[in-house]
């Protein structure tokens, strides 16, 4: 019998004989009968103990067998009934474990096919350049090139080259706010201060295209990484400058509440279409008034950084028409 091979059964029925034999022992000393009812009280005792442990076992059995099949994938939840007790406690503990166990396999499923797509992305992002690149230096081989198609060239691959870098630095940036590992630091920054940091590198070519930019801010500031949210805004402010026309504008408002701090960047442009914009912030999504040249991973970037520093970024079409992008870093945790 299987259930006496149990060393804890065992033990039982060891002291349940001893404990008997004890008092028939003594009862023998009353009388016979008294020792014999004694022996037949103490065996009924031991033989429903028996009975009892081995449907509590067998319980115990058909539960690790339901584990080992939900191990093994052949069923995500364990059968068995809602008795009380110890027993049925345990068994809707186990079921909880593993519906959550079932309910982070899918969430890595998912997760996985998002990496892979965003692995063919980069993959498909990457080769434009490099086909470019590969091109570029076919033709630079070219001994009968002349001087100036040589620097021209060569300018060429020095830009495809500087695509690439930013490309990775973007993708590496973003791993890091995925992951947790980013610092920010949690500084009392000057909205003005932001704005101008973020359009250094954008003031020549808004020069070039005969643009202006104009910062309303006076005081107003928000807690957070002033490098950080520079970048941020500077996708943004690239983004509206590559979608208003030459001779056109963009605006930053700033407003301070007892809540949060608001930003507001409006530009001359097109606007956004219907469509795009549920996707806008989506990582490698094109909307369809974006440039060749764009990747789609700006924006991403900008509203991860945002939302990292406990902020919220939306877009939609101006009443006077082209883009407007609102940000409100919050003072408390929303």
């Amino acid at each position: 019998m299987k259930l006496l091979r149990n060393p804890e059964i065992k033990r039982e029925l060891f002291i349940y004989a001893a404990v008997t034999v004890i008092f028939a022992a003594a009862g023998f000393f009353v009388s016979p009968l008294c020792g014999a009812l004694i022996l037949a009280l103490g065996a009924c005792l031991s033989l429903l103990h028996l009975l009892f442990a081995r449907k509590r076992y067998a319980e115990m059995e058909k539960l690790a067998e339901s584990i080992d099949r939900a191990l093994h994938g052949q069923e995500t939840a364990l059968i068995g009934d809602e008795a009380e007790g110890e027993l049925g406690i345990l068994k809707s503990e186990i079921r909880k474990l593993f519906s959550r166990l079932s309910e982070q396999k899918d969430l890595l499923s998912a997760e996985k096919i998002r990496l892979t797509e965003a692995i063919q992305d980069i993959f498909h992002q990457l080769r434009t350049p490099l086909t470019s690149m590969s091109i570029v230096t076919s033709l630079l081989e070219d001994e009968d090139l002349t001087y100036e198609l040589r620097v021209q060239r060569t300018r060429e691959l020095k830009r495809q080259l500087e695509r690439i870098e930013w490309l990775v630095e973007t993708l590496l940036k973003l791993s890091k706010i995925d992951a947790g590992t980013a610092q920010f630091k949690k500084d009392s920054v000057s909205v003005k201060e932001a704005f101008d940091k973020a359009a250094e590198p954008l003031i020549i070519p808004m020069e070039l295209r005969g643009q202006t930019l104009t910062v309303k801010a006076a005081d107003e500031r928000f807690t957070g990484d002033l490098n950080w949210t520079a970048e941020a805004l500077g996708n943004i402010l690239k983004n509206s400058m590559e979608h208003t026309p030459e001779g056109g504008e963009i605006s930053v408002e700033a407003e301070e509440t007892a809540l949060y701090t608001e930003l507001r960047i409006l530009d001359s442009g097109s606007g956004f279409d219907k469509e795009d914009i549920p996707h806008i912030f989506e990582r490698f999504y094109k909307g369809k008034n974006a440039a060749d040249s764009s990747v789609g991973i700006g924006l991403a970037l900008a509203r991860s950084i945002i939302a990292a520093q406990n902020g919220a970024i939306s877009a939609k079409n101006g009443k006077d028409g082209g883009a407007k992008f609102t940000i409100r870093f919050y003072k408390s945790v929303i």
